[in-house]
């Protein structure tokens, strides 16, 4: 039998986010479809990556893909609520990070859903993985805490 897995908590992660639900993520059962999930992690890390000063969407000369992803969900949320995404970094190796993010609805301190997902850096210009720029990697490791990745 499987062991069911530990819930995480806002204060497991090092920074939050904050993301408005839309009345089109709710699907036919009244709640938050699960791949709308997929899109707050997305938006968490490049609001977080944004707001560093690591990512210009437009010039940056290296740039992540998702190479990787997944989500376990614990309770269902629904239109309209306040999201807050947890974002951290579990591991940074030398042209890839993973990160981890948690969501929270409303005042919720236990998490709805926690999801990973895997970025390679690569150059913008040849599509072929770099190594991390230093600016990064320092950013990076102001929200790293070493988990399974």
């Amino acid at each position: 039998m499987t062991e069911r897995p530990t819930i995480g908590t806002l204060a497991d992660y090092r920074r939050q986010v904050a993301i408005t639900t839309r009345w089109s993520d709710n699907d036919a059962y009244g709640h938050i479809n699960n791949v709308t999930y997929y899109s707050f992690f997305d938006t968490a890390v490049n609001m977080w990556l944004i707001e560093s000063g690591v990512l210009d969407i437009q010039a940056s000369p290296v740039i992540g893909l998702v190479v990787e992803t997944g989500c376990r969900y614990f309770k269902p949320l629904a239109y309209p609520v306040r999201i807050t995404c947890g974002v951290r970094v579990a591991k940074i190796g030398n042209s890839s990070v993973r990160y981890e993010v948690g969501v929270f609805g409303g005042e919720d301190e236990s998490a709805a859903a926690e999801g990973h997902f895997i970025h390679v850096y690569v150059s913008r210009e040849t599509g072929r993985p770099v190594p991390l720029p230093a600016d990064l990697r320092a950013a990076l490791e102001t929200i790293l805490v070493p988990g399974p990745g």
